[in-house]
């Protein structure tokens, strides 16, 4: 059967590395990006060298009707879709909740959680044996915010993770009679796009390295490596799970970590 990958978010970071190891396991993958037309473009072209099929979708996740377009253009270009990662997700400058308004909040929930639904509900409707699919695997990108609030000023971005973990538990016992499995993957501090404006400086990336028990962030193929392997039917009994990648969880350390001048994100 073949197998088409459409990852949100997915030109850089842990949605590209993703990408670079589906190659090799045989995916046809669509790359979705909001604003990276370049780094989507190139990362295309890269999969291709490597003979895949490959495409780029512009969509915004957090505009339903460009969810809706970017699958129908999967359908159009690459076929019957069997795996999704949605990785787009953005964060924001540390906010205390007595500084947040309502458009920050609602920023981060649209994209972070009412977005990942509605892509859920796109690959659902073309997974699910109820419809006529094949069934399929969906792997929602967390965090280790989740468990914890967040560290200091980010208890909003947080809760939407939150919310995304609770979606997944109660994704998979609704789609498992269907042939979908569903997964939620709760990386640690990693170094991406994302946390640059954090890991360029040495004093706050040991501050940071300091409240990771294994003493470092992750690499992003140390995130992608179990994505892919829970994609695969090595993983067949594996659905409803969080998945901690987080070298060791959490210790008592340095969280008063200043704020960073840039909007986060993962698109």
């Amino acid at each position: 059967m073949s197998k088409v990958l459409v990852i949100t978010g997915g030109a850089s970071g842990i949605g590209a590395a993703t990408a670079r190891l589906a190659v090799e396991k045989g995916y046809s993958i669509a790359i979705n990006y909001r604003t990276k037309e370049l780094e989507a473009a190139r990362l295309v072209d890269e999969l291709k060298s490597s003979g895949a099929r490959a495409i780029a979708v512009q969509a915004d996740i957090s505009r339903p009707e460009d969810i809706e377009r970017l699958y129908r253009e999967v359908d159009e270009k690459l076929g019957t879709l069997t795996a999704l990662v949605n990785s787009a997700g953005i964060g924001s400058l540390r906010t205390r909740i007595d500084e947040a308004d309502a458009s920050l909040v609602h920023n981060l929930f649209q994209t972070n959680v009412v977005g990942l639904i509605l892509s859920t509900r796109e690959a659902v409707r073309r997974m699910s044996t109820l419809h006529g699919g094949k069934g399929g695997v969906i792997i929602n990108i967390s965090s280790m915010a989740a468990t914890i609030g967040g560290r200091p000023g980010a208890s909003l971005y947080a809760s939407t993770k939150g919310a995304v973990d609770a979606f997944t538990v109660g994704l998979a016992k609704e789609v498992a009679p269907q042939g979908i499995r569903a997964v939620a993957v709760r990386p640690g501090f990693t170094i991406t796009e994302m946390t640059s404006g954090y890991v360029q400086n040495p004093e706050i990336l040991a501050q940071l390295s300091s409240t990771i028990a294994i003493g470092r962030p992750a690499l992003v193929d140390e995130v992608a490596k179990p994505i892919i392997w829970l994609l695969s039917e090595e993983a067949s009994f594996i659905s409803g799970a969080r998945l901690d990648i987080s070298g060791g969880g959490f210790t008592l350390g340095g969280f008063g970590l200043p704020p960073l001048q840039k909007e986060l994100s993962r698109n």
